[in-house]
């Protein structure tokens, strides 16, 4: 399964590049540092991947799947 990342919910540092228009030396340089974060809590980790959902979590912005849930949650509210 070369090149396949059967993973979900883990990113690479090219992907966090995407997702927070930074550089990719940054980007691998905050993966370090939330895996620290990880790590210290018992967590195992994975050099050079990071959760999407703790990426998000922890730089205050929200992922896909949660914009959706939002975005439904308004819908309803204004039919009301």
């Amino acid at each position: 399964m070369k090149g396949v990342n059967t993973m979900t919910g883990f990113i690479r540092a090219k992907e966090v590049c995407e997702l927070l228009q930074c550089s990719s030396a940054m980007a691998y340089r905050i993966i370090a540092r939330l895996n620290e974060e990880l790590e210290s809590k018992g967590y195992i980790t994975i050099s050079g991947r990071i959760s999407k959902d703790y990426l998000c979590e922890r730089m205050g912005i929200k992922n896909e799947q949660q914009r959706g849930t939002d975005s439904n949650d308004q819908a309803r509210h204004e039919a009301d």
